[in-house]
């Protein structure tokens, strides 16, 4: 993984682009990051948009605090109830 400072970073976005293809770059101010560059290659936008959302992935979170604290059926199990490989 590639770290850049903010100040340093002085390429241009689709050089940094480019660069993602072989491993993600940070941007960091003064040492903390803030940014990150990845490749998407294969994804489409409506998945990246629905990934990247603040509400979805609070959404995600209250599920997954929910399921530790109350419980629930395991991904396998649900497989395995609705018969999916």
């Amino acid at each position: 993984m590639k770290t850049v400072e903010m100040k340093k970073a002085t390429a241009t976005l689709a050089k940094y682009a480019r660069e993602s293809a072989k491993e993600p770059i940070i941007v960091t101010v003064e040492g903390k990051p803030v940014a990150v560059v990845v490749a998407i290659e294969g994804e489409d936008i409506e998945a990246i948009s629905v990934g990247t959302h603040p509400r979805f992935l609070s959404l995600i979170e209250r599920s997954r605090a929910r399921q530790k604290a109350e419980g629930g059926i395991s991904s396998g199990e649900m497989r395995r109830r609705l018969k999916i490989a």
